[in-house]
């Protein structure tokens, strides 16, 4: 009954909020982002469990040929590929295949004895064996100790002497000491691959896309979709965008489970609904509901999640997602131990990627929504401006 009434109420918000024209609080937000703010185009869904209750569409998908931006536009959504990998991960724990604390070396071999880099001395690695195994628990919270060279200069300055493999990346940490957000997701990934023997693409697609009708997410971008694919932009040192010229990407060779899935915000809120519905999708269980249950719940203990200081200002811009509180994670997300103010609820799960595609779940209200553009560096400051103010008009009056 709370559930029914919790979609009521946000059914009747959007018939309530649709005035003549269109012209919502919500689409004024997505308006002024666009022609106040400069953002180049942007789409954004609020759904409850088993309906949209709100689509905005403003600004250029394409800005130097003027193309507007629609609906069914493919976003690249990076680090959004995450919760998805997280999700296959957590199907082959419910099939029996593997369990949460087995150790990550088990299946993958450059995981089975990682070294520590404990700092430089005379211009060489200090490094040490780590004295406790990865588990899958640790790669699905990034408290493993693998870390992105984005985010932590001493990985930066490593991979400057000997090169970029993320297979022989060192740890910045003993495995479950720290949470520090990184490419253990991209070893899940592999670990989904040599468990189940098919490619990541092929997996998804199996057990996630095609059973949620997400047909237009993939590794992939078909060339009759090309298109639809949004430009990228870049924000210059002086404030002013400039446009990527948009091509068909290139097929992927390789599959990462941390990033590389392209999307649009129709096919991503198919995801989260299924989240919402406790892992149902119609008549089919991507998940248990136990299982979502678990994922949404803290599991680094007293540790801190959700700040980050950027070490390649170009692709990224200091991070605190909840300034002022400590922020928690899961099995895939990252959650808010308390209600932001005018905001989500407490326990509500949450994640990004890095052209500044934003989404959040939120099962005490039964509602979630995805806001995508396609900019960076990552959390920019107008991106997240309008991603704030979205959200207060989406809780207004609660």
């Amino acid at each position: 009954m709370i559930w029914w009434s919790e979609m009521l109420r946000f059914v009747f918000l959007a018939a309530c909020l649709a005035i003549a024209n269109g012209a919502t609080p919500l689409d004024a937000v997505l308006r002024a982002g666009v022609e106040e703010h400069g953002i180049p185009g942007v789409v954004a869904i609020v759904a409850t469990p088993d309906a949209i209750v709100y689509q905005g569409v403003f600004g250029k998908r394409e800005t130097t040929g003027s193309v507007p931006m629609t609906d069914d536009t493919i976003f690249r959504i990076f680090s959004m590929t995450k919760p998805v990998t997280s999700v296959a991960i957590m199907q082959l724990v419910e099939q029996g295949k593997l369990k949460l604390d087995d150790p990550a070396g088990k299946w993958l071999p450059s995981l089975s004895s990682p070294k520590i880099l404990e700092g430089f001395e005379n211009g060489q690695p200090k490094m040490r064996a780590a004295t406790k195994a990865i588990t899958v628990r640790q790669l699905l919270t990034h408290t493993s100790g693998l870390v992105y060279n984005l985010f932590d200069k001493d990985l930066r300055d490593y991979q400057a002497r000997h090169g970029v493999s993320a297979d022989q990346d060192p740890l910045l940490f003993e495995p479950g000491t720290r949470w520090e957000y990184g490419t253990s997701t991209d070893r899940l990934g592999k670990l989904v691959e040599a468990i189940s023997g098919m490619r990541l693409e092929d997996y998804f697609q199996k057990n996630i896309l095609k059973p949620l009708d997400m047909s237009d997410t993939s590794f992939n971008v078909p060339g009759e979709k090309v298109s639809r694919l949004a430009s990228l932009h870049e924000r210059q040192s002086d404030g002013n965008l400039r446009e990527q010229p948009r091509k068909a990407p290139p097929p992927a060779k390789s599959y990462s489970g941390g990033g590389g899935l392209y999307s649009t915000a129709g096919d991503y809120v198919k995801f989260m609904q299924m989240l919402l519905r406790g892992g149902a999708a119609g008549k089919t269980r991507i998940l248990q509901e136990k299982t979502v249950a678990m994922m949404a719940q803290n599991q680094i203990g007293d540790l801190q999640a959700g700040r980050l200081t950027s070490a390649l200002p170009a692709y990224s811009n200091d991070v605190d997602f909840h300034p002022g509180f400590v922020d928690k994670f899961g099995l895939g997300f990252l959650i808010n131990p308390v209600a932001y103010e005018g905001g989500r609820s407490k326990g509500s799960l949450a994640w990004a990627g890095l052209a500044n595609t934003y989404f959040w779940i939120d099962p005490a209200k039964k509602v979630c929504a995805v806001v995508m553009m396609q900019l960076l560096p990552f959390a920019d400051k107008e991106g997240i401006a309008l991603l704030r103010n979205f959200e207060r008009e989406v809780y207004q009056g609660r």
